[in-house]
């Protein structure tokens, strides 16, 4: 046959393997392997043999499947063990999104707070309180205490409060400025986030332009 083959056929102690092109037509995948078990017949005459097949990233419903065994069944001995295909790629989009966990209280001197997920905080964190999170945090009230939003290593979280005097921040594994540098004046509620690698701030209206889906959490 010109041009490309479509089949490959290995052999190994188990039997043989028919590695298939997972990006041609499926007709004609069915035209090479009938010439090509046409043109081996008479290797493919004996014991029984047994056949692996792999289709790369091709998926085969269960009719197109079945109807590669029936060229196969036109030689006696030669017995499918299998018809196998890639397992699909991790599609990074397709992980499952953060819980968005909400709360009612004020984190206390010498309190800590873990979550799992983002956090929106109805309170205020009190300078000696902490709050660790593995996603973002949002204080609506006054931060005055510790933060590590993306506890897990995630520089893409961030962290607001509608009055930011925090005595720390922390994204990811970076620590913000000192504390006296967080004093605002201004009435609107601000988040912190990491821009190249260092800690910047900025009014939460800002916060739909870099973080377009904010708003798609998923509650508990």
């Amino acid at each position: 046959m010109a041009g490309k083959s479509y089949v490959t056929i290995k052999g190994t102690k188990d039997g043989l393997v028919f590695l298939l092109d997972d990006q041609c037509e499926f007709v004609a995948l069915q035209g090479e392997l009938n010439e090509k078990l046409d043109k081996h017949v008479q290797q493919f005459t004996g014991p029984i043999i047994h056949i692996f097949i792999k289709l790369g990233a091709r998926h085969l419903e269960e009719e197109e499947k079945e109807s590669i065994r029936d060229i196969f069944r036109k030689q006696g001995n030669l017995l499918i063990q299998s018809i196998e295909s890639d397992p699909p790629a991790d599609d990074p989009a397709a992980k499952k999104a953060p819980m968005l966990h909400s709360m009612s209280a004020i984190v206390r001197s010498g309190q800590t707070v873990d979550v799992d997920g983002h956090l929106l905080l109805l309170g205020d964190v009190n300078p000696g309180g902490t709050i660790r999170c593995t996603g973002d945090v949002y204080v609506i009230g006054a931060l005055r205490g510790t933060v590590h939003a993306g506890s897990d290593g995630n520089g893409e979280a961030i962290i607001a409060a509608s009055l930011m005097r925090p005595t720390q921040l922390r994204i990811a594994d970076v620590i913000s400025r000192p504390p006296d540098e967080w004093t605002s004046a201004e009435p609107w509620m601000e988040y912190a986030f990491l821009r190249d690698g260092t800690m910047a701030i900025d009014k939460m209206s800002s916060l739909s332009r870099q973080r377009k889906e904010v708003m798609q959490f998923k509650g508990v």
